[in-house]
């Protein structure tokens, strides 16, 4: 700690902030379908959330091997360059929670660590086969194979149940939702907390306070899991609604279904050392669950809207982190213009997020954002069996907007018997 500069003291904050906002970020990642299915009262899963994610991040270290020696090359890159990553990763986290876009909060990180190490040292300080390996491929893979299985475990689920009372067996899911939740926030600590302490182990190494190679230390880990349970309890309730309300309607079958295929893909790659996105994993997750269900479909207006987002995420924080490292090459006003950006940028999106703000008390609601379900889905919706499950789940005011009433009629005509409903 002797060793701590002016600079890496600012990178260190930097950083910590970054994971803050990974933290609310993500908290959808675990959280969203317990809420949406009422399994647990919104602070309640926050605040569980928070406490596995602390456990999570001092489970392992391979994720934050992978990102202080493997995204780029250590030798030669400045201090500066990490923080124009860090403000190229905060800026996209804070444009799409403002959009309630559940995007990767670690491609922003990886595109904002890369852009701004071609701009300080040209391409060769970029491991692309790494970035290849461990980062593309997992990106594609994970939302494919975490939403094949909660498909499969979806459908599996309803057939088990369909020779159950489902008074008796709702319970029973509801249990294992929560369980299935704690298990993926605690792989998220495992994964997303670890990137943080990472790249803060890198800009260790550019200071040379420690050698290339060398695990998190100590202080690194817990300041990283605090930073990022923290975020968590905040919770980033615009895209909890999203993920719980958006992109499908989700039963407590669903959800443990989804949560479960989840959690295992993530803890198997954190095990390998795979810096995939949980925000990818999740989603794709909570897409299989809709469809494995009879009857069920994704509302693809804002699916697509979260496949544009995904795919413009390295991009975008890249050309930010690029800039932000071009500002820091001029010396130490450069790296204060980028810092009052920083900070002008985060404001600006916080007051705008407050002209129509989404908390616990209305992050259940039924209406995301006045947004129509979509052509695609009204039309699968329209040629689909109902789920199974009793009718006692249709509301009044669904009956009211089915069932034509009737046609007045001539009080002095007979009255027609009643139909069976």
């Amino acid at each position: 700690m002797e060793h701590i500069t002016l600079l890496l003291a600012i990178v260190v904050v930097t950083a910590l902030v970054f994971d803050f906002t990974n933290g609310f970020h993500d908290t959808a990642n675990a959280m969203a379908t317990t809420i949406s299915t009422g399994a647990l009262k919104p602070k309640t899963a926050v605040a569980m959330s928070a406490v596995l994610n602390l456990v999570g991040a001092f489970l392992s270290v391979e994720v934050a091997k992978t990102i202080s020696g493997g995204i780029i090359n250590e030798q030669g890159i400045r201090t500066e360059v990490i923080f124009a990553a860090l403000v190229g990763a905060i800026l996209w986290n804070l444009l799409t929670w403002l959009m309630g876009l559940p995007s990767s909060s670690s491609h922003a990180l990886f595109g904002g660590l890369i852009g701004a190490a071609v701009m300080s040292a040209g391409w060769s300080a970029v491991n692309g086969g790494t970035i290849v390996t461990k980062v593309l491929i997992p990106a594609v893979a994970a939302p494919l194979v975490a939403g094949l299985a909660a498909m499969a475990a979806t459908r599996l689920t309803y057939k088990i149940a369909s020779r159950t009372d489902e008074k008796a067996t709702a319970k029973g899911y509801r249990a294992g939702q929560i369980a299935s939740a704690g298990l993926v926030s605690l792989a998220h600590g495992t994964n997303d907390a670890q990137k943080t302490m990472g790249i803060i182990t890198l800009a260790l190494v550019t200071q040379g306070v420690v050698d290339p190679g060398a695990n998190p230390p100590m202080w690194v880990v817990v300041s990283a899991g605090v930073a990022i349970a923290l975020g968590t309890y905040l919770g980033g309730w615009r895209i909890i609604r999203t993920m719980g309300k958006g992109l499908t309607d989700l039963q407590p079958q669903q959800g443990f279904a989804a949560q479960s295929s989840a959690a295992t893909v993530i803890l198997a790659s954190s095990n390998l050392g795979f810096s995939l996105s949980t925000t990818q994993s999740c989603s794709g997750a909570v897409m299989g669950a809709g469809l494995g269900r009879k009857g069920g479909v994704v509302r693809w207006s804002t699916a697509t809207r979260m496949f544009v987002a995904w795919g413009l995420t390295l991009p975008a924080a890249g050309l930010v982190g690029a800039g932000a490292e071009f500002l820091t090459k001029q010396g130490g006003w450069g790296v204060a213009v980028v810092a009052i950006l920083l900070v002008g940028g985060s404001a600006v999106i916080w007051a705008l997020s407050r002209r129509q703000p989404v908390d616990h008390n209305n992050v259940t609601a039924d209406e995301i954002d006045g947004e129509p379900a979509g052509v695609v889905t009204t039309a699968i919706a329209a040629v689909s069996p109902p789920p199974t499950g009793s009718v006692a789940s249709v509301s009044d005011e669904d009956l009211k907007t089915t069932i034509p009433s009737p046609a007045p009629t001539d009080p002095a005509a007979p009255t027609a018997p009643a139909a069976a409903v």
